[in-house]
């Protein structure tokens, strides 16, 4: 406590910050920011500095001490948001997909887009069937190595870059057949633009997923995309509300609920629990501002959203920014010169490497890979940093997920769910859950980065890294698990809602103090002032009124005079 209140004193003594903000192609951008500088002028600046114009779709996302990633607001102070110590480290992200990718306007939006998609391909929130997996990724190989050259591509050449979580040979040997024979000529631009066409027709498309637990315990996975809320549970997708079927969404600790009217005579409330308040309240925030986003027709509709039915309780959040229609109205408008892009190429990435070169490190021994894996530590804090709120673990990209045509996305919420995946959609140790053990983190980091396959048992031991409801595990010093068991400690995050809930009934009792002050002033005006106000003087005139105020009020006055002479005079002789 004492040295968040030194830091606090400290970063208040400082007139300018230096940020740092890490692009979608792994670039950086630093500045210096002044102590007073809101989160827009930031963002303006990265915009700027990008040329981009379509940038309503764009957010920044930083990383709390607590491992709880959050949105920046424009509105607000970024010195004030920000619970670190400067320099201040953020990333440039989508923040909301767009519906139809391939038909934005300008090239460096879908750039952008594209950079992102991929890199959400690769962290797995993207999934889709092999036929589909091996042609977005020989759409990613044509776009930053061109066509086919057997003088500088040697057979074998696609198994040195990777795409994907996992992937197999077979899968290798066909993303090089289509690169070889399906895309010569193709430019970056078109490959590109492809890419979109076919990743926009995936159910999982947008997907941010948010871990929670359902009313009966299981795991599940909450997503906010352009067409409304899912619900992604097993290998299915277990619900699905258009946001024109969402009435309300709202939050308390660490349980969430969002309300939907699919008909007249069909009103359901789903209900689920995230693993701390604060992630639940991340949730509540992102579900708000992508309804408000994507349903409603001006930016002058949005209203001020309270997480509580009571006035007095629950916090107050508020979208600002313009609606997803403004956005590509304004679009449309744009007339200037396409601006130049810097494509990355070959690049490594640091913080999300979808290509990266080096043959992969799945023949290594168990014993070696330890070692090969400590020169990728480095990258690590990029990594925690970089990629969205939740990400799934890796999965096999088999012939198992059939996108369905958008117009059918609304049919069956409850009944009849979509099957996603032969395995079950869960998180992945690759990128930070919320919070984590760090320790247990950087083992299956580096596994993931790697490409290296993990049995079942190895899934079971990254899955014990993150302790959910009383879990405990302890590992030896190979990183594997020792011994498992379950703790009834009180967590942290039970004190935290005894002390809102203790705040709540203060907040409530000075209401109630404050409403019985009014009443009695108001009770003074009508019975001991002389104000000739019309309202006054005809309550005066009632009958109830004066009954009052002869039989009880003047008694009571009375009282008090003499209990206050007495009280007086006893002071006096004293």
């Amino acid at each position: 406590m004492l040295s968040r209140l030194m830091s606090g004193s400290i970063r208040n003594l400082e007139r300018e910050y230096n940020c740092t903000v890490r692009l979608l192609d792994d670039s950086e951008y630093t500045c210096t920011i002044q102590r007073d500088a809101k989160g827009q002028y930031l963002f303006d600046l990265i915009c700027h500095h990008l040329n981009l114009l379509e940038k309503d779709y764009f957010g920044i996302r930083y990383v709390d001490p607590d491992k709880q990633r959050h949105w920046l607001e424009f509105t607000k102070s970024i010195a004030k948001q920000m619970k670190s110590q400067p320099p201040f480290t953020m990333c440039l992200r989508v923040k909301f997909y767009p519906p139809e990718p391939a038909a934005l306007i300008e090239e460096i939006t879908r750039y952008l887009v594209f950079l992102q998609i991929k890199r959400d391909l690769y962290h797995g929130r993207l999934l889709c069937k092999t036929s589909d997996a091996a042609l977005l990724a020989s759409y990613i190989l044509q776009a930053e190595i061109g066509d086919y050259d057997p003088g500088k591509h040697p057979e074998g050449y696609s198994s040195k870059f990777q795409f994907f979580p996992r992937h197999s040979q077979k899968l290798e040997r066909r993303i090089a057949e289509i690169h070889k024979t399906e895309l010569i000529g193709q430019s970056p631009e078109i490959s590109e633009l492809n890419f979109l066409q076919k990743a926009q027709m995936l159910e999982t498309y947008g997907v941010d997923p948010h871990p929670c637990k359902d009313v009966s315990g299981n795991a599940a996975f909450l997503a906010f995309t352009p067409f409304g809320f899912t619900v992604l549970q097993g290998n299915r997708r277990a619900h699905f509300l258009k946001w024109e079927e969402v009435t309300k969404m709202k939050f308390e600790a660490k349980t969430f609920h969002i309300y939907a009217n699919q008909s007249e005579d069909r009103k359901i409330i789903l209900t689920y629990f995230a693993p701390t308040p604060e992630a639940c309240k991340h949730l509540w925030k992102c579900g708000v501002e992508n309804q408000a986003f994507f349903k409603l027709e001006k930016s002058s509709q949005v209203r001020t959203v309270s997480s509580s039915n009571l006035f007095f309780k629950g916090s107050r959040f508020r979208y600002s920014g313009r609606v997803a229609k403004e956005v590509m109205e304004q679009s449309a408008k744009i007339k200037r010169e396409p601006p130049e892009i810097h494509r990355a190429g070959l690049v490594p990435s640091r913080s999300c490497p979808s290509i990266t070169h080096g043959p992969r490190l799945t023949s290594i021994p168990r014993t070696r890979r330890r070692a090969v894996h400590i020169s990728i530590m480095e990258g690590l804090e990029s990594l925690r940093d970089s990629a969205h709120s939740t990400p799934v673990r890796s999965v096999s990209h088999g012939d198992s997920f059939m996108p369905r045509y958008r117009g059918r996305l609304g049919e069956g919420s409850e009944v009849g769910a979509s099957v996603i995946s032969d395995e079950a959609y869960s998180p992945s140790d690759s990128v930070l859950p919320t919070p984590v053990a760090e320790n247990n983190m950087e083992l299956a980091v580096t596994r993931h980065l790697n490409g290296a396959p993990c049995s079942i048992e190895e899934e079971r031991e990254s899955e014990a890294g993150t302790p959910l409801e009383g879990q405990i595990a302890e590992f030896g010093p190979n990183g594997r698990v020792l011994r498992r068991g379950r703790t009834r400690l009180l967590p942290p995050s039970d004190v935290e809602e005894l002390n809102k809930f203790i705040f709540s009934v203060l907040r409530l009792f000075l209401v109630t103090i404050g409403l019985l002050f009014a009443l009695l002033l108001l009770l003074i005006m009508l019975t001991e002032s002389d104000l000739d106000i019309a309202f006054l003087r005809d309550i005066r005139k009632t009958p109830e009124f004066q009954q009052f105020h002869f039989e009880y009020f003047c008694p009571l006055r009375r009282w008090f005079a003499c209990k206050f002479r007495w009280m007086g005079g006893f002071l006096i002789s004293n």
